[in-house]
């Protein structure tokens, strides 16, 4: 049987990524060129013309006289740790395919374990930032949409869906015309609702077919303007999980809970976006390994920075 190329990227190797960014200087180089592409712009006049101040590490516009730093207006503003310390996070959490735990990575990274959360968490956000820009049904004609739960077992609280302790979420599959999934989004919701589905349609594009099962809260799909909803009741035996309509669907969603346990004992309802979202936007992007951590750091770049007290917020939506 071939190999599946996807799967055997040989992607970016730790030697490798220690020969692109072997100290600080390199690793501000390469954020100085991720965060301005054509140039040096002043964020308050856009002059292009600067000069640096290396003693405090500041670059100053000529026309203005305005001062910025490398990091100032991103996700590393405020940072005491070193820029290489960012990067190797970058790459471990781009390249492994089920992510890391904080205290892995915290590990990994030689920080503490609050550190290291701090870190991954401020990463994971700049991926879904990134991934909201994204109107589904851009590059593939089909949406493959279902409904699921994410959450332990807890005693007393009987089985099946629903039951406290789980989180609901929806996921959406991009396939292509021959059936091959391209995108897909993960989002938190605060319960399967009309209103939830309806935000969901919101970020599809006209012409696109939205394939569902027979949950009532996705009757409403029909009557979105620009969308074609075709409606599978499956049922909810085993064999729904096998109906060919679903197949990437429940491909992924076995991925993600296998993905979660394996890194995660535990993942808190409010930060479940998060975790959900780093997933999903690893998935987006597995053609590209080698370049994959350089793609976090433009989304880096681009994400403006956030508090601790952020942090500690779930934002569920889309």
């Amino acid at each position: 049987m071939p190999r599946n190329r996807v799967q055997h990227q040989k992607g970016l190797s730790d030697d490798a990524f220690e020969r692109l960014y072997p100290d600080e200087e390199a690793c501000r180089r390469a954020w100085f060129a991720w965060r301005w592409p054509e140039g040096f712009k002043c964020p308050r006049c856009a002059a292009s013309e600067y000069c640096e101040i290396h003693d405090r590490q500041l670059l100053q516009c000529r026309r203005c006289r305005y001062q910025t730093s490398l990091i100032a207006g991103t996700v590393l503003q405020g940072t005491k740790l070193p820029m290489r310390v960012w990067f190797r996070a970058m790459h471990l959490l781009a390249q492994g395919k089920k992510g890391l735990s904080n205290i892995e990575l915290g590990r990994r990274l030689g920080i503490s374990t609050n550190a290291a959360w701090r870190i991954q968490h401020k990463l994971m956000q700049a991926m879904i930032e990134r991934d909201r820009r994204y109107m589904l049904g851009a590059a593939g004609p089909r949406i493959e949409i279902d409904d699921a739960y994410i959450g332990g077992e807890r005693t007393g609280e009987g089985t099946g869906r629903g039951r406290r302790g789980q989180t609901p979420f929806i996921i959406a599959v991009e396939t292509s015309s021959d059936g091959r999934p391209l995108y897909t989004r993960l989002q938190v919701v605060r319960g399967f609702q009309a209103g939830e589905t309806k935000r969901l349609c919101a970020r599809v594009v006209a012409g696109t077919t939205v394939v569902s099962d027979g949950g009532q809260w996705f009757r409403c799909i029909a009557e979105q303007p620009g969308i074609v909803h075709q409606r599978h009741v499956t049922g909810s035996d085993r064999s729904a999980a096998r109906h060919p309509a679903f197949r990437w669907a429940n491909t992924m969603l076995a991925n993600i809970k296998n993905s979660l346990l394996a890194a995660h004992r535990v993942v808190a309802a409010k930060h479940l976006p998060r975790y959900l979202g780093a997933f999903a936007w690893r998935f987006n992007r597995r053609f590209v390994l080698k370049t994959i951590h350089e793609r976090l750091a433009i989304a880096a770049t681009t994400t403006p920075p956030m508090p601790y007290r952020l942090l500690k917020l779930a934002e569920a939506r889309w």
